[in-house]
């Protein structure tokens, strides 16, 4: 310790460049430029430290720190040794120098396999070019998935009114066809006595609105069906005896749930009257069904006749008042009425002709108008109170 203490044993380093201005000057002024420097360079280091937390391997940026500054501090002494020969102190710096450099060394060499494997800015570049183009692709498929379920959204908010009207138009349709039923039967009971006789003529009147309920039914989403098979269902268990007696003429012709219940019911009536009283009675007896549209003054017109003939001499007959009743009603006011048109039924020469005619739009029109059905109802009840 006495060497650290008794400095001035040695010699001044200004001896060495014999104290020459100019040596002197050159030698400390380069010193004090590199100390200036190699403080300046830890300051700025440490700075951006303190500035960006997320710089990686900071220890090893210290290291570099402290390495230069203890660098520039053996030049800060080496301007001192000029004039003050602290040589001890100075060996102890250059020590503290050393290790710290030697530290520094260490890790660096330790860390260059991770230092080469970090990817350089171009990599970083392109990767991150790379990135936003991926989150763009990302981008406009989730566009498209916002606009698909947008639009699937739509279509189910269409297909779930759609069904909600269908559902009205059903419960309404049936309400409505419940209506008429109920009025069939109070009406039908009025006029028989005998509780089989009021059964099978409530039944075959039930299950002639059923035909031609089913049949509209089985159509496209307007509720219409084919006049035709609705005729022809009504037909069916007198077909299947005098098929060949009975000739159904007519164009294809779609009509409403309305007027194929009304057209049904009438069908029905004027085939049960031809089995009890003309084909019955008469082995030649013929029925012809026909019905046409055509413009007449300016609007078009529906006919629907049904004609029975009995070329074997027979005549055909109208059921008594008590034997028509009901049936009689309904087919020459209840059925016009609800399709807004007129019925006449004659019968001359031994034939019997009932001829049905009503505006095309009240058996053709908008499957939207359902007023009809409940109008047939009311006029079951008014025109058979009437009688």
């Amino acid at each position: 310790m006495q060497n650290f203490i008794e400095i001035w044993q040695y010699m001044p380093h200004g001896m060495c460049l014999l104290w020459q201005p100019w040596l002197v000057a050159l030698w400390a002024g380069s010193d004090l430029l590199i100390f200036l420097s190699y403080a300046a360079i830890p300051f700025a280091l440490l700075t951006v430290l303190r500035k960006r937390k997320d710089i990686p391997f900071s220890g090893l940026v210290v290291l570099f720190a402290s390495f230069i500054l203890l660098c520039g501090l053996t030049h800060l002494m080496g301007i001192v040794t000029l004039w003050y020969p602290i040589y001890p102190w100075v060996g102890m710096l250059k020590l503290a120098t050393g290790l710290v450099s030697a530290a520094t060394a260490v890790v660096l060499f330790r860390l260059i396999p991770t230092l080469t494997a970090l990817p350089s800015p171009a990599q970083l570049a392109e990767a991150n070019q790379q990135l936003e183009a991926e989150a763009a692709a990302h981008d406009a498929t989730l566009a498209k998935l916002e606009e698909l379920v947008s639009e699937r959204t739509e279509e189910l908010r269409v297909a779930n009114a759609n069904l909600a009207v269908q559902a009205r138009e059903a419960v309404h349709r049936s309400a409505n066809l419940l209506s008429v039923v109920t009025s069939l039967t109070r009406q039908t009971a009025r006029g028989h006595e005998r509780t089989d006789e009021f059964v099978d003529t409530l039944l075959g009147r039930i299950h002639s609105l059923a035909r031609a309920t089913s049949t509209v039914i089985r159509g496209d989403d307007n509720y219409s069906g084919d006049l035709a098979t609705i005729v022809k269902l009504q037909l069916e268990p007198v077909l299947l005896t005098y098929g060949e007696r009975i000739d159904i003429q007519g164009p294809p012709t779609q009509i409403i749930s309305e007027a194929a219940q009304q057209i049904s019911l009438a069908i029905h009536e004027l085939a049960t009257n031809a089995q009890k009283y003309s084909f019955a009675r008469d082995p030649g007896a013929r029925v012809a069904i026909a019905w046409t549209v055509e413009d007449r003054d300016g609007s078009q017109l529906f006919t629907l006749t049904w004609r029975e003939d009995l070329p074997g001499g027979g005549t055909a007959e109208e059921p008594s008042a008590e034997q028509a009743g009901f049936g009689t009603t309904l087919l020459t006011r209840i059925v016009p009425r609800v399709l807004r048109g007129t019925a006449v039924r004659t019968l001359a020469d031994g034939k019997l002709e009932y001829r049905l005619e009503a505006p095309a739009s009240a058996v053709l029109a908008d499957p939207a108008d359902t007023a009809a059905a409940a109008l047939a109802a009311r006029l079951v009840d008014e025109n058979f109170d009437d009688d």
